[in-house]
């Protein structure tokens, strides 16, 4: 039964949440770019290249005469398109992390801009009360200082 419990103190900490949560809106992110790749970049990549389609770009080398095995296919445009993929999501994701860095800093620029909050009334009671204070202690003639006193000697009682 500890187990079961330190598993779910475990899952239910912020970070591990926060995790679930970035590979969650990461996936979904991920889907958007794809779409974003195949749809809207890779076909104008297409047209500037002439209609070349990077994903079915290949070598496929001679094989000697005489051997009897398919010859190896190279996609190296697979891997082009890869590259393609992943610059195109590393752009993405580091303009939203700019702009997220903008506007949390905008926000705690106009956080520190605003004037402060006005004290709270308990904070002007007590300085009414403190001035008033001061105030009295002026009006109050200072009090005599004591005499010096010899000090009284106790001796025990007998027994």
């Amino acid at each position: 039964m500890s187990l079961l419990r330190e598993f779910k103190d475990f899952a239910m900490r912020g970070n591990v949440l926060d995790l679930a949560v970035g590979v969650v809106i990461g996936g979904a992110f991920g889907k958007i770019v794809d779409s974003l790749v195949k749809n809207l970049i890779l076909p104008i990549v297409g047209f500037l290249t002439k209609g070349i389609d990077l994903a079915k770009l290949n070598y496929t080398p001679r094989i000697p005469k005489g051997v009897k095995t398919d010859p190896p296919i190279i996609a190296y445009g697979a891997f082009l398109q890869s590259v393609v993929d992943f610059v195109i999501i590393a752009a993405a994701i580091f303009l939203m992390v700019k702009l997220i860095n903008a506007a949390k800093e905008r926000f705690e620029q106009a956080k520190a801009d605003a004037p402060p909050a006005p004290p709270s009334e308990e904070i002007v009671l007590l300085r009414e009360i403190r001035d008033s204070l001061v105030q009295h202690n002026e009006t109050i003639p200072s009090l005599p200082t004591p005499k010096k006193t010899t000090p009284v000697r106790i001796t025990p009682l007998p027994q």
